[in-house]
């Protein structure tokens, strides 16, 4: 008997002006699975955007795996780069001085600027973000 699991895991690290405040484990949603699915075939009615933005927010609901959104988003940002190598894709994004400001508690990725699909959903002890602060996300999904 075969037994060939796939499994998609996410790890996430959050820099609050490059110190490192937090490093956690995230949930791919539902539909982040059904988006790595469907973009496992081309065609013109299936082919999903790719990811291209991640957000910040600020509510504290553990994340589901029903999830299509933050609970409270504070801010969305294109990603800075997204890298792939061997099983593991790599997302990073940068909120600058002023944008996502306040109670931070969870993090996402997405495809589009709103809206969107969303891919990964994480929830995190508050990183408060003043509005000269910079939070750098670094989030890594491992296919196995």
């Amino acid at each position: 008997m075969i037994n060939d699991n796939f499994n998609l895991k996410g790890k996430v690290e959050v820099r609050l002006n490059d110190e490192v405040v937090r490093e956690i484990d995230n949930l791919v949603v539902t539909a982040g699975k059904g988006f790595v699915a469907s973009s496992m075939i081309k065609t013109t009615s299936n082919s999903p955007a790719a990811m291209t933005h991640m957000a910040i927010g600020s509510n504290t609901t553990n994340p589901a795996a029903g999830d299509t959104a933050l609970g409270t988003e504070l801010g969305r940002v294109a990603l800075t780069s997204g890298t792939v190598s061997g099983a593991v894709v790599t997302y990073v994004a940068t909120f600058p001085a002023g944008t996502g400001t306040g109670a931070v508690v969870e993090a996402g990725i997405l495809n589009a600027s709103s809206g969107g699909t969303l891919l990964c959903h994480t929830e995190f002890d508050v990183v408060n973000k003043g509005s000269a602060d910079a939070i750098t996300i670094t989030w890594t999904v491992t296919v196995s």
